[in-house]
């Protein structure tokens, strides 16, 4: 993920991994074809690279919608990382005449004037994952400042008595136009700052190539010897940064991610990533569905959204904050294993049967 104004936890927003169909088409579910009629939800994704979005997300919020609501539509679109491919699905959305759609948006300002056109036509809008810009009507996610305080206290305690000031560690960051970007480098920094030198910092975009570069040029400014740790805002990025501290003959130094993905959960086991954060995919994702499907029905979101933040341009919006989890070697089982997100057999597989073995999971 990744990013990015507060978070809320709905357990159905994923992980790098294979997308559930071609990426970045715009698609639709079983009964919503057209998309038109006074039952139909629109539901907006940001990118295709994040495994989580296609294989989690859009399953889990299309099943709790239906649970709900049997006969109402929902229609998907996936913007490919492409925000004015986002701003184009949104209008085509309204246009078909769906009602209320949940948008987790690739760039949170600039999709502000299509929430605001959507709204001045009776279409409702909940922001998902990102808080969007715009007088969207609710939001769900993660507490974001919560999940870089575990990144930054998980990179700590990873390092130990090695967590000095002059320890150099390096800060890859996500993406700038993804506010919960901001908000993941506010809570590391809250933990980190006093305790490490941040002698690198720099954004990775979200891309593991980008990171992988970032943390190349890290690495001929400051030496391979001379780096602690590195904190990674996702576990995409973090795959990059792997590839090439290995590249540069590093290892055993720290790295953290988010997300919770099935590779960064291989590479805890393996050594060679420290810690992940779990955010579960399906609880928001049904916090999601439940708020759209109220919205839907004219009902009251209150004791749904019990809190209030407030987006980028200054709107005030109730909000379901979920709570996030530091995830290391010691407690896999008790979160994506018990949580049914993966199971063993899809961690462990023959690459890691050895190390699984080592960290108790077989």
């Amino acid at each position: 993920m990744r990013r990015v104004a507060v978070s809320v936890a709905i357990s159905g927003l994923a992980v790098s991994v294979a997308a559930c169909g071609k990426a970045g088409d715009d698609k639709t579910s079983d009964s919503s074809s057209s998309g038109s009629g006074s039952k139909s939800i629109g539901l907006l994704l940001p990118d295709n690279v994040t495994a989580r979005y296609e294989k989690f997300d859009m399953p889990y919020f299309k099943a709790k919608v239906k649970e709900l609501c049997s006969d109402c539509d929902v229609s998907y679109a996936n913007a490919a990382a492409d925000p004015a491919k986002q701003a184009q699905q949104m209008s085509s959305m309204v246009t078909k005449g769906v009602k209320v759609i949940v948008i987790s948006a690739q760039d949170s300002a600039a999709i502000k004037s299509s929430i605001a056109s959507a709204v001045s036509k009776g279409v409702k809008v909940v922001a998902y994952d990102r808080l969007a810009q715009g007088p969207v009507s609710a939001y769900v996610s993660f507490d974001n400042v919560k999940v870089g305080e575990l990144q930054g206290q998980a990179l700590l305690d990873a390092l130990g008595s090695k967590a000095t000031p002059k320890a150099n560690v390096v800060m890859i960051n996500g993406d700038d136009a993804d506010p919960n970007a901001a908000q993941f480098k506010e809570g590391a920094h809250k933990v980190l700052d006093g305790k490490v030198k941040i002698a690198y910092e720099q954004s990775g975009l979200w891309k593991d190539t980008v990171a992988a570069q970032k943390m190349s040029a890290a690495i001929t400014q400051l030496g391979a010897k001379n780096i602690a740790g590195v904190y990674a805002a996702n576990d995409g990025m973090a795959g990059g940064i792997a590839n090439t501290l290995k590249g540069a003959g590093i290892s055993n130094i720290p790295l953290t991610g988010q997300d919770a993905e099935l590779a960064a959960i291989q590479r805890i086991v393996a050594g060679t990533q420290s810690a992940t954060v779990y955010k579960a995919y399906k609880p928001e994702a049904d916090n999601a569905a439940e708020l759209a499907v109220n919205l839907l029905q004219g009902k009251d979101i209150k004791s749904l959204a019990d809190t209030e933040v407030t987006s980028g341009s200054g709107d005030k919006v109730q909000a379901k904050l979920l709570t996030p989890v530091s995830v290391t070697v010691k407690n896999i089982k008790d979160t994506v294993v018990k949580d049914g997100l993966y199971t063993v057999a899809q961690i462990c597989t023959a690459d890691y049967a050895a190390a699984c073995k080592k960290a108790g999971l077989q």
